[in-house]
């Protein structure tokens, strides 16, 4: 079952703050502050509205990609040279096998309770785009919230500057409705500011360290487990900060922030630190 796709009550509110950040911005803050019909004005507008259609562009596609099914023909192969790691159940050491789903899990899959069935390399389920965040739609999502960042940035650059230049006149003298959405954007502008700016931070971390929001989680606990009993845990999938920017976002730094995700793969198989030392010991 996907749910992905469907128009949800939270997906309305994250359209309707789009589309009411976008009005009050360019027809509020940009017009007040240089007026839409001078150069100045009409940069910041198409700057703007550019930064924003990508948001939108990105949001969308966020909602309708299919964020990566397994499979149902699935078998790891336990014999395949290429392969030099397998993910294990962490009782009984079997290979990880989905009982709802009734087939094997590939590394990195998790099952999502809420689409009801299991996603490949599965960061969370997200409610605000009604799917979940996988090896499929991630960096559609990593994009979205990074355009959402800079327009939110954007955003509260012009609504400063425009209440600094209103500051100058008798603010008594400016309409009221201006006034109201001068301060339901600012209250809207900080709070979005904030949570995507810290949730993109989140974010960068995860992709400069090839980890998925559920594999940090496993990690703690296999930190913990490996410093009992004097071992150090290496995250098997963190090769260097930049190979791991280039699995995620693309070979190329021009299509990183573009909502595309050709390069990534079939999402079964993802390359670890072992493969070079397994290649190593083969040449041998």
């Amino acid at each position: 079952m996907r749910h992905g796709g469907a128009i949800t009550v939270p997906i309305i509110v994250v359209l309707s703050a789009i589309f009411y950040l976008y009005y009050t911005t360019v027809f509020v803050f940009i017009d007040d502050w240089f007026g839409l019909a001078t150069s100045h004005g009409i940069l910041n507008a198409l700057a703007f509205t550019a930064v924003v259609a990508m948001c939108l562009v990105a949001y969308a596609a966020a909602i309708l990609k299919d964020p990566g099914k397994v499979p149902d023909s699935f078998v790891p192969d336990v014999e395949d040279s290429d392969t030099p790691m397998h993910e294990i159940k962490r009782k009984g050491g079997d290979l990880r096998f989905c009982q709802k789903c009734s087939h094997y899990k590939p590394p990195r899959a998790h099952h999502c309770r809420v689409c009801k069935r299991c996603v490949l390399r599965m960061d969370h389920h997200c409610i605000w785009i009604n799917n979940c965040v996988g090896h499929e739609n991630y960096k559609l999502f990593f994009v979205f919230v990074t355009y959402a960042v800079f327009s939110c940035v954007h955003a509260l650059v012009l609504l400063i500057g425009s209440v600094s230049n209103d500051a100058q006149e008798d603010w008594k003298q400016i309409e009221s409705s201006s006034n109201t959405s001068y301060i339901i954007s600012g209250i809207l502008l900080v709070l979005l500011t904030v949570a995507l700016g810290i949730l993109l931070c989140w974010h960068i971390y995860l992709i400069l360290r090839n980890k998925t929001t559920i594999e940090y989680h496993e990690g703690v606990r296999a930190m913990w487990l490996a410093k009992k009993v004097g071992n150090v845990y290496q995250h098997p999938y963190d090769l260097s900060p930049y190979e791991n920017l280039t699995l995620v976002l693309g070979p190329s730094i021009f299509t990183w922030l573009c909502p595309t995700s050709k390069h990534i793969g079939s999402g079964l198989r993802f390359k670890t630190i072992y493969d070079d030392l397994n290649s190593a010991s083969s040449s041998r």
